[in-house]
């Protein structure tokens, strides 16, 4: 029987596209959140500036990241501009952990200006961390069931996100989060930007949650940059 899982969901305070203060930021919340697995917002390392450059997985400015990883354990999947085939952007989650980082995803489904600048990622993607499967997703694939469908058919046990959603609509996440979790009976959860960014988002959502496969939030963090909470995933969930 597998062990369970402490999963973590944090809202950095995030400067625009200062990717050496914003991964400073990240280890902070890595050791902050006593957690196996800290998962973080949409574009976190960048801020949801869709200009900023990629952020290749052996950058040197990630290393605060590897470090607090290596002295914790933890796996983070940050948001990041990724670089693809052929000069392409992508919108993507690097996995780091205390040997560096990968990119582990790119996001299939992009939004409003989103396409102006990135290319689609080309399939759906799980990490596994210590024998739990975790679909990946960013933001509006959450509200594509396609997405949820096709990657619970690559067997998981959570769905994780990281999203930028304006104060207004934080109740998107909600919905789509209770709709994924009765679907395929996972754990889902969100980390939700916090405070300003580029993107014409002057006031985000922040209230990163985590819903246990029921769609009952276990985990929920305040609207303000710097709020983490976790929750522990157990299998069957108690």
């Amino acid at each position: 029987m597998r062990e369970p899982l402490i999963l973590a969901v944090a809202q950095p305070h995030c400067l625009a596209q200062d990717v050496a203060a914003n991964a400073r930021s990240h280890a902070g919340a890595v050791r902050a959140a006593g957690a196996r697995v800290v998962v973080f917002p949409e574009l976190s390392l960048t801020g949801y500036e869709l200009d900023a450059a990629p952020v290749d997985a052996d950058d040197s400015r990630l290393a605060p990241i590897v470090a607090a990883c290596a002295e914790t354990g933890a796996l983070a999947l940050a948001g990041a501009p990724v670089p693809g085939g052929g000069g392409r952007r992508h919108i993507g989650i690097l996995a780091v952990d205390g040997t560096g980082a990968r990119v582990a995803y790119r996001k299939m489904w992009l939004g409003g200006a989103e396409p102006e600048h990135f290319a689609p990622g080309p399939a759906p993607a799980v990490v596994e961390v210590a024998g739990w499967r975790l679909g990946l997703a960013v933001c509006k694939d959450t509200g594509v069931p396609r997405h949820a469908a096709d990657t619970a058919a690559l067997g998981i046990d959570a769905y994780v996100a990281g999203a930028v959603d304006s104060a207004s609509e934080w109740h998107v996440q909600e919905e789509r989060a209770r709709r994924t979790a009765a679907a395929h009976r996972v754990w889902v959860a969100t980390a939700s930007f916090a405070g300003p960014t580029g993107g014409g988002f002057a006031d985000t959502a922040g209230r990163s949650r985590i819903w246990n496969p029921d769609g009952i939030v276990v985990a929920e963090a305040g609207p303000e940059p710097g709020a983490l909470v976790r929750a522990t995933l157990t299998n069957p969930p108690s």
